[in-house]
């Protein structure tokens, strides 16, 4: 095959219909081909995010992406990256740094200038790689988001790119999704739609033949291939909540269980405890009974106090409390670390109106947020066993107290990182990816009181995944003619 060079974006029909997995496995399969690939996603929303190599801040999904690319993660394959901190506004990051706070109104209105960030990174990536691999966000035929679109149609009309249409079958009514999707495109935008991907299908595809067949004659474009679903994938979620767990082993288990805040932020450092053969690991959301656990673990947040006010009303500060009094195990992570501090203070509004809360008062510091937002990837050891921990800051907050004179970790940076309360029941710290470094996570699992905690390389399992991926997309789809879409 000849080298390839150009660029091809995937968009889905709906939000989640897979459009993040297959740009990664086709980020992998080029870059097995010795094919130069970049990602890149114009607009992202999404509360899970990664520190790039450039010290800004990019969806995860991307940074995923790159390392299926075999390259390290640049803010520019992510020029506008929105968090959301309430149901109509949201955190503008642009290439990688913080930029300001807007509704939906005023973001509207802003895009023309979004749209001038995201074609100053694709000319960038342009420049630096022999492929640009696009993914589009939610769905072209969301017809309110037509105007000033910067994230599908927009942005393909304006770079005068190709685009591959993926649908989720396993939700049902694909074909409807396909036909309904091309109805809703201009000519211009149907024209550069080269064909379709079916994503998750379960049994034997055999029996979707007539199905495709139909397809083609109805819109004249092909099917380049049906990917069956697949159990087990370690990646990392661009925002949804993954159920699926991997299977567990017989003998002792560790019950962990996280409450799923309205803002809940990087929720994929659970992704280890997940996978872990022997780790018993929950979500709890809204209205669910709070189970008895070995551990808790509150995550990170947007909205640290209004999450916290959400804690309260669903009954976990006096679970928690209880849990702790029988000897449990507690666990905050940035957000989540903030709200085991006596107060958090506000004073600018950067999450809502300028005010200050009290706290879950089991460590002795305050928290004030302010406008500059620490993005660091950082390394170093547990303080209480010295076992290697790696992973990422990103917060906005500053704490200060007695209690951090008893760090969670010495980073090698110098730095102490968060508190340990003085019975040892009780950590915080702001470093999330906190249990994927293996000495971590067992050292972690044994204070919670797992007595043989198996280790567990979640970066290899990663990894793997990608292999597999990539695999399954060679064996499924036509992938030359595919990729021969590319210009």
């Amino acid at each position: 095959m000849n080298k390839l060079r150009g660029t091809l974006m995937v968009q889905g029909t709906t939000s989640d219909a897979g459009k993040s997995t297959l740009v990664a496995g086709l980020c992998r399969v080029l870059h097995r081909r010795g094919v130069r690939v970049a990602p890149f996603k114009p607009q992202n929303m999404a509360l899970n995010s990664a520190v790039t190599a450039d010290g800004g801040e990019i969806g995860r999904a991307q940074a995923l992406q790159a390392q299926a690319a075999g390259v390290p993660p640049h803010s520019h394959m992510n020029p506008v990256l929105l968090k959301p901190n309430s149901d109509t506004g949201a955190q503008v990051i642009i290439h990688g740094k913080v930029c300001l706070d807007m509704d939906a109104r005023a973001y509207h209105e802003y895009k023309p200038r979004a749209m001038t960030a995201v074609m100053e990174s694709y000319r960038w990536l342009q420049s630096q790689y022999d492929c640009v691999l696009v993914e589009g966000a939610g769905s072209p035929a969301e017809i309110n988001l037509r105007e000033r679109d910067i994230a599908n149609m927009g942005f393909a009309e304006a770079v005068d790119c190709p685009v591959v249409l993926v649908a989720d079958i396993d939700r049902g009514g694909v074909f409807a999704h396909f036909l309904g999707t091309l109805e809703c495109l201009s000519a211009s935008e149907r024209a550069r739609i080269q064909g379709f991907v079916i994503n998750r299908f379960r049994g034997d595809s055999g029996l979707l033949t007539s199905g495709l067949e139909w397809l083609e004659q109805k819109t004249g474009k092909p099917v380049f291939g049906v990917l069956p679903y697949l159990h087990g994938l370690h990646l990392d979620a661009e925002d949804a909540i993954q159920a699926e767990q991997s299977e567990k082993t017989d003998g002792e288990r560790l019950r962990v269980i996280a409450p799923v805040f309205p803002r809940i932020s990087n929720h994929t450092d659970f992704d280890v405890l997940r996978a872990h053969p022997q780790v018993e690991f929950s979500f709890i959301g809204p209205g669910m009974r709070i189970p008895r656990a070995d551990l808790i673990v509150l995550p990170g947040s947007k909205s640290v106090q209004a999450d916290l006010l959400w804690l309260e009303r669903e009954g976990w500060v006096q679970e928690i409390r209880r849990h702790l009094r029988y000897g449990g195990k507690l666990i905050g992570i940035c957000g989540g670390m903030q709200m085991l501090g006596t107060k958090l203070h506000d004073p600018r509004g950067l999450e809502g109106a300028p005010s200050s809360q009290s706290g879950l008062a089991l460590l002795d510091y305050e928290t004030t947020l302010e406008p500059a937002k620490q993005l660091r990837q950082v390394c170093g050891q547990l303080a209480a066993s010295q076992a290697k921990v790696s992973g990422y800051e990103i917060h906005m907050g500053v704490s200060s107290g007695p209690s951090l004179a008893r760090p969670a970790i010495r980073l090698d940076d110098g730095r102490p990182d968060g508190a340990v309360s003085e019975d040892g029941q009780v950590l915080a710290t702001y470093l999330h990816g906190l249990f994927e470094h293996p000495q971590a996570c067992v050292a972690l699992l044994a204070w919670a009181g797992l007595s043989r905690p198996a280790p567990v390389d979640y970066a290899a399992l990663r990894e793997a995944s990608i292999d597999r991926l990539a695999d399954t997309l060679n064996e499924h789809l036509v992938i030359d003619r595919l990729l021969a879409t590319m210009r």
